[in-house]
């Protein structure tokens, strides 16, 4: 049998943004990985799917990441190297393995650096990805702002890689999403000032959790906010269909 990784999204939070065929996949896996700080945490991910795994025979297995880790590069990478190696072990056990993702596990997922490492430990591994729902989608349906029509392009920023990039993003035409920007939200909102962008800005957090935020546009960004926090800048309209 051709040993399988499924990365598997599932979406900003909300259980009910998960897609059938993820679920069906979640259900018909002997195991599911899912990615936490510790060994002791369910996170997100795994909130999400023990929502939908149900009476299924399908086990959840935790596998520690350094998710928050920036500085120390050494031990980031040793984090992802013990978590390939316990895949590689649960793949040649089970032959299918899900990982289980917020978002999407294509979209800035840890499950890129996993099957990276994977690959390289099981021969033939084939890797498979079912897509989720992302938070600015979310976030756009839950505060009513349009992401892109007509001809606009659309922007996604991880504030990660610097308030530089974010501003010359928020200096074109389109709409912008900002993704990862809780500890900079005092240089995400100079950003929006610098470029006239401040007053139709919306920013939210735990999307669909119980601890939910949103801030409508104009409302200014208090900070630090939550690491996973998602702003989106929408494209200037002065008229229908105008862009297209």
């Amino acid at each position: 049998m051709t040993p399988r990784l499924v990365g598997v999204g599932m979406g900003p939070g909300d259980p009910e943004l998960v897609t059938v065929k993820a679920v069906r996949v979640l259900r018909e896996a002997a195991v599911v990985v899912v990615p936490v700080l510790d060994s002791g945490e369910t996170g997100r991910a795994e909130a999400t799917v023990l929502h939908h795994i149900g009476d299924s025979a399908t086990t959840v297995e935790r596998v520690v990441f350094a998710l928050n880790e920036r500085e120390d590069r050494a031990r980031r990478e040793a984090a992802w190297d013990a978590a390939g190696e316990r895949v590689a072990a649960l793949l040649r056990e089970h032959g299918t393995v899900a990982f289980a993702t917020i978002g999407d596990p294509n979209v800035y997922s840890t499950f890129t650096y996993l099957a990276q490492t994977a690959v390289t430990l099981v021969p033939g591994l084939q890797v498979e990805t079912v897509p989720g729902i992302t938070a600015m989608q979310d976030l756009a349906a839950r505060s009513g702002t349009v992401l892109a029509e007509g001809t606009e392009p659309l922007t996604l920023v991880p504030v990660t890689a610097g308030s530089a990039v974010l501003r010359d993003a928020l200096a074109g035409p389109g709409t912008v999403v900002a993704y990862k920007f809780g500890r900079q939200a005092a240089q995400v909102a100079a950003a929006l000032r610098e470029t006239g962008r401040d007053g139709d800005a919306v920013w939210g957090a735990s999307l669909g959790l119980p601890d939910q935020q949103i801030q409508p546009a104009g409302h200014p960004l208090d900070g630090p906010l939550p690491y996973l926090s998602t702003l989106i800048a929408p494209a200037s309209r002065s008229t229908r269909g105008g862009k297209l």
